[in-house]
């Protein structure tokens, strides 16, 4: 076994799909959950959870406490339609093993370019599905080191919103199960979907903002004329106007800047207040 891995003042932007960030004041890097739990008995910093870091913007002032990432707890359990899975697991291996396993539904993770405790925390979907609609129960850790089993029930849940009375603390594990008896979509056709309509391969933290109720935040921006608008390095892709892309050493300042001019714009043409579904640090 590795012995923990704790590295000081490392930069947040090697840790996220945006490529930008401020420093962390120390980066932790459990090798399983009995490291984690150690770790969090005598930390007395903030802590800061991170899977993939696809959904999450830190601020250019950094981070003054502990990043901990979780990519070595990324055991998976199959047992007929019942999966466990590490929160450090990708969502792309999850759907795969899903189709390999002859278990349907999960399909539409493979376009979802995340971790499983990031699913968890957010509710993530796409094309028409989300995460929690196969959550049976999960295992979490709070501040102090402590393990639970939680039951969904104990959840309050929404659309990429996912909310509970144990707010101190993070996703570990997910017990899913799988029921349906036929794909609900051709994953190879959804990547090409995916490949197709968003701007893979650049920097960018998938989709900016949630969809306004009975709207799309993309049309919005589009409409606002909006597409390839830049300010510093960050600019709006051209490809899908959900889509923020770091293109020339953006700051996480420019990014935050962008995001307030695309709600401003929105606002001022069409009185919708978009939310971002982008965590800001």
């Amino acid at each position: 076994m590795e012995k923990i891995l704790i590295k000081s003042s490392e930069s947040i932007a090697n840790h996220c799909s945006l490529r930008t960030g401020g420093i962390a004041k120390e980066l932790f890097v459990p090798e399983d959950l009995d490291d984690l739990s150690s770790f969090l008995k005598h930390n007395t910093s903030p802590i800061l959870i991170l899977g993939l870091g696809s959904n999450i913007l830190v601020r250019d002032s950094g981070f003054n406490g502990v990043v901990v990432k979780l990519n070595n707890l990324k055991h998976i359990n199959i047992n007929n339609s019942i999966v466990k899975i590490g929160a450090g697991a990708t969502l792309a291996k999850l759907s795969r093993l899903c189709e390999a396993n002859k278990l349907y539904g999960a399909e539409f993770l493979s376009a979802i370019p995340g971790s499983v405790g990031g699913a968890l925390a957010m509710n993530a979907g796409a094309f028409g599905s989300e995460f929690w609609d196969f959550v049976v129960n999960v295992t979490t850790v709070d501040k102090l080191g402590n393990i639970f089993q939680r039951n969904k029930s104990e959840f309050e849940i929404a659309y990429r919103s996912v909310s509970s009375n144990n707010n101190d603390e993070f996703f570990i594990e997910a017990e899913l199960e799988f029921k349906q008896k036929k794909p609900t979509h051709n994953i190879k056709q959804l990547l090409e979907k995916r490949n197709k309509l968003q701007p893979i391969g650049l920097p960018s933290c998938g989709s900016v903002f949630k969809n306004p109720k009975n709207n799309f935040a993309a049309k919005l921006i589009e409409d606002s004329n909006l597409k390839g608008f830049c300010i510093g390095g960050a600019c709006i892709s051209n490809k899908h106007a959900n889509f923020i892309i770091n293109k020339d050493n953006a700051s996480a300042t420019d990014v935050e800047n962008l995001i307030k001019h695309i709600q401003q714009t929105v606002k001022s043409n069409f009185c919708i207040d978009l939310e971002t579904e982008v965590k800001i640090i």
